[in-house]
């Protein structure tokens, strides 16, 4: 891999220091992304504070530069996805999805028609709900879908206005930081800037003085600490963090067809989604023929390095979530669950873990009741509906959920009990750039995507223009007319 370097105010910016990067498929480092520095940090806010004073006042110039950013992505998408691959273990098809994703996302928030809100209209005023850019956006973003989830971010930002500074995990920094580098040339110096660095740099991110605003993705913990972080500057927060998401197949399912979809909508990016299928409550009469379908499905999918064509699952991207679920995996096992394929690391380097099913599981195990972020899946037998959408509820994660049967009404009824930001029926993890994505309770606060999406990088004012010659209108008859 050749040099990576962070984009701030459109240059190619080093770093006195760097930090190796691992491929997931061998343990290996494999490149080395700069640690950015406080002066360099301040270096990208104030370039980002200075291009927003312009980038705000032309909205046709934000949409064109959406499109021409989408234009680089589709024209790079090869050398993206190799990096990619690298980087985060994934096969190198869904690689090349991710970028194609990321453009798309661009695409989709160019032409997001944003028609102006008028509430008043009359003799007495004009009254008119107009959306402002908070101003510099300070970005943090997972290793998991590094592109796709910066571009939830930076699309929407960037047509609102605003101008970024742009933090990937350090598991994952070279995608971004190289597309920080094809964009330079596509957008005026300073309106997007990437900087790389561990979790300090985040830290720094959240409590500087200059950003207005801070939209992450990640875990729980970290997103309590962002939350915390960004109250004394009363910053505006949208988190977007873990998921437990069931899926609750009812007694008319199909077992073969549910298994095939539940077992692709669980083992997405090697079951390394926040919003994957993590847990299954099946009902007695169809346990044994789902779970023998998951078993089915998961001893027969292809696990390898990301760069093999027929690699369908790649490894786990990094050691401490390798660890994790190698521990969860353990405990079920030592509390009486049973792998009926699958429970243990491979015999190989690199983070690769036996795409795993888990049975005679129930709720109170850890890997059901927490968030596994791996290969490998409970399924937790029911007897009742409504004991098993209480069970589904009875946590602190909300981000979303399923529900099986071939009774679509009957299954959408169960679906919309469930206390989640999106509820499906007969699918699961299908996402669009039009569609709101967001969690209950501590699964997130604030939505991505859509004009919702775009709202969060707005700031509400009422431009109110009196029609009074003398500019007295205002009565308690005018205020509730």
């Amino acid at each position: 891999m050749s040099d990576f370097a962070m984009t701030i105010g459109g240059d190619s910016i080093a770093a006195a220091d760097s930090f190796g990067v691992i491929n997931p498929a061998n343990g290996d480092v494999f490149a080395h992304a700069p640690e950015c520095t406080t002066h360099q940090l301040d270096a990208a806010f104030d370039s980002a504070a200075m291009a927003q004073r312009h980038w705000k006042l032309d909205e046709g110039l934000r949409r064109q530069t959406l499109l021409d950013m989408a234009d680089a992505l589709f024209a790079s998408a090869g050398e993206l996805a190799a990096i990619l691959t690298a980087e985060q273990g994934k096969p190198l098809a869904e690689a090349n999805i991710e970028v194609f994703a990321s453009a798309i996302w661009c695409q989709y928030f160019a032409n997001l028609e944003t028609p102006p809100h008028i509430i008043q209209d009359d003799a007495e005023a004009f009254v008119e709900v107009i959306r402002r850019p908070v101003g510099v956006v300070a970005a943090i973003t997972p290793w998991n879908f590094p592109l796709t989830l910066a571009f939830w971010k930076v699309a929407p930002a960037l047509l609102a206005g605003n101008t970024m500074v742009l933090k990937p995990s350090p598991y994952t920094p070279l995608t971004t930081l190289k597309v920080g580098e094809l964009l330079r040339d596509v957008m005026p110096p300073g309106v997007l800037n990437v900087v790389s660095g561990g979790d300090q740099l985040g830290a720094w991110m959240t409590a500087h003085p200059v950003p207005n605003k801070v939209s992450f993705t990640g875990s729980i913990e970290t997103g309590k600490l962002v939350a915390q972080s960004a109250a004394p500057d009363l910053k505006r927060v949208t988190l977007e963090l873990g998921g437990n998401d069931p899926a609750i197949v009812l007694d008319d399912a199909d077992p073969a067809v549910v298994s095939r979809a539940i077992f692709a909508a669980a083992f997405a990016n090697n079951g390394q989604v926040c919003s994957a299928v993590k847990r299954v409550y099946v009902p007695e009469s169809l346990y044994a023929d789902v779970v023998e379908g998951l078993t089915a499905q998961a001893a027969a999918v292809k696990v390898g390095d990301g760069t093999d064509a027929d690699s369908r699952l790649g490894p786990i991207n990094n050691a401490p979530q390798f660890e994790r679920v190698k521990e969860l995996v353990a405990d079920a096992l030592a509390n009486g669950a049973r792998a009926t394929t699958g429970g243990k690391a491979m015999d190989r380097p690199g983070y690769f873990f036996e795409p795993t099913i888990l049975t005679d599981i129930h709720d109170g195990t850890r890997i059901v009741d927490e968030e596994q972020f791996g290969p490998a899946l409970p399924v937790v037998a029911y007897r009742d509906i409504d004991d098993v959408v209480e069970r589904a509820n009875s946590t602190h994660f909300g981000l979303s959920g399923s529900v099986w049967g071939t009774d679509a009404d009957r299954a959408a009824e169960v679906a919309s009990r469930l206390e989640c930001g999106t509820a499906w029926v007969n699918t699961h993890l299908a996402l669009a750039p039009q569609q709101p994505f967001g969690g209950f309770k501590w699964s997130g606060m604030g939505v991505e995507n859509g004009p919702w999406g775009l709202a969060e990088f707005t700031e509400v004012q009422a431009l109110h223009r009196s029609k009074s010659s003398d500019g007295l209108n205002l009565s308690i008859s005018s205020i509730y007319s």
